[in-house]
């Protein structure tokens, strides 16, 4: 047991129903004695193999003191329970460990950062930079995959597993004749987020090229999170006005299986804080259906076009061009994406292998890199461009 978290001393503090414990470093923590017994760690009460709560919420009384009425008596280790506590900078240190990196913003300065594609498969370090990085930075381009189909599968494996779409597991970018999505086109592909037309876009894209054309074809970025932010410092009026109107996006065709989907997003989704967390902007699937009053219709294409110019703007956008065995990976939910024209059917065609994967996969698996890199089993590089 780490020495910090021995406990000198525990006392229930009497009429205010907490137990105070003081600390081997002197340190005091307060803990409510209704969470005490919520959170007891006996075999009763916790379902020791999957660490989950077997206690029943009606049996808990919020008025429970120390001494528990029902003769219940609760044993805490004191590395758990000092891990628990109630003061602020406590609670503060937990979240970040839950939450993991905080995002740094970019423009058009960015250097892509960089990994060996063969080391985030095989060593858990690198693995974890790729994770850590995407989290904070929202782009990693990982390098040397194999030049053909798979290299995905291989990556969702080292996640845990890809997302399942209409357009499958996997889905290949080229251009198609009768193409049922802007995307298998050879023209200019605005920049947009994928599938806001879903309840729950993916949180993570990955896009693997194949081939790649001899001319054009060149990849856009944005941190759409970032322009956001800078759409409130100058426009907050239009801010408001797309954080607050919920906008019908829709998808229909044939791919994997049949599909007609439709969706309410706000353009700009906000926290309980007023912070951008996702964007929802595809001007393709945006359907014609307009569901606000028609007083406020130009209001919202005049806000739309303030967002749309300053996505655009030049000191914003990273270009640059995929070379065949390069994985393109970044956050769907922060990040805007584009593709500049290009030559289709001359020597050189231009051929992505993409997928899907939810944060929540991706999270899950950062954590338990992290954990086994800080046991000391694994060291990975930091990625280049950082």
């Amino acid at each position: 047991m780490d020495g910090a978290a021995a406990m000198q001393e525990a006392e229930a503090v009497e009429g205010s129903r907490e137990l105070r414990v003081r600390w081997a470093d002197g340190s005091e923590s307060r803990f409510p004695c209704v969470w005490l017994r919520d959170n007891c760690r006996c075999p009763r009460c916790l379902l020791p193999s999957a660490q989950a709560r077997a206690l029943p919420l009606e049996q808990l009384d919020v008025d429970l003191r120390v001494t528990w009425p029902d003769g219940h008596a609760s044993e805490y280790e004191g590395a758990w329970l000092r891990a628990r506590c109630f003061s602020e900078a406590a609670r503060a240190r937990v979240q970040s460990e839950l939450f993991l990196p905080e995002r740094r913003w970019w423009g058009s300065e960015l250097e892509l950062p960089r990994l060996p594609f063969d080391e985030v498969l095989r060593d858990a370090g690198s693995a974890y930079a790729w994770l850590r990085t995407l989290r904070e930075t929202g782009v990693v381009l990982l390098r040397g995959a194999p030049a053909r189909p798979g290299a995905l599968l291989a990556l969702g494996r080292r996640l845990g597993f890809l997302r399942l779409t209409f357009y499958g597991p996997t889905w290949l970018v080229q251009d198609k004749a009768d193409a049922n999505n802007v995307a298998y086109t050879s023209g200019r592909l605005p920049l947009h987020t994928d599938y806001p037309a879903l309840q729950h876009p993916p949180g993570v894209q990955l896009l693997h090229c194949i081939e790649q054309a001899a001319a054009g074809g060149e990849s856009e970025l944005v941190d759409g999170l970032h322009v956001a932010r800078r759409l409130r410092e100058r426009s907050p009026d239009a801010f408001r006005l797309l954080a607050a109107t919920a906008v019908d996006y829709a998808d229909t065709g044939t791919d994997y299986c049949d599909f007609a989907v439709h969706c309410k997003q706000r353009i700009i989704d906000v926290d309980a804080r007023g912070e951008p967390v996702r964007i929802n902007y595809n001007n393709a699937t945006r359907a014609s259906v307009l569901d606000v009053a028609p007083e406020h219709v130009r209001p919202f294409y005049a806000a739309l076009r303030a967002f749309d110019e300053l996505l655009r703007h030049p000191e914003h956008v990273v270009t640059f061009k995929l070379e065949p065995g390069d994985v393109l990976t970044f956050d769907n939910w922060r990040l805007l994406h584009g593709r500049r024209g290009y030559e289709p059917g001359r020597a050189g065609g231009r051929c992505l292998e993409g997928a899907y994967a939810d944060w929540d996969v991706v999270l899950s698996r950062l954590r338990l890199l992290r954990d086994e890199v800080r046991g000391g089993r694994a060291q990975g590089p930091a990625p280049a461009g950082q």
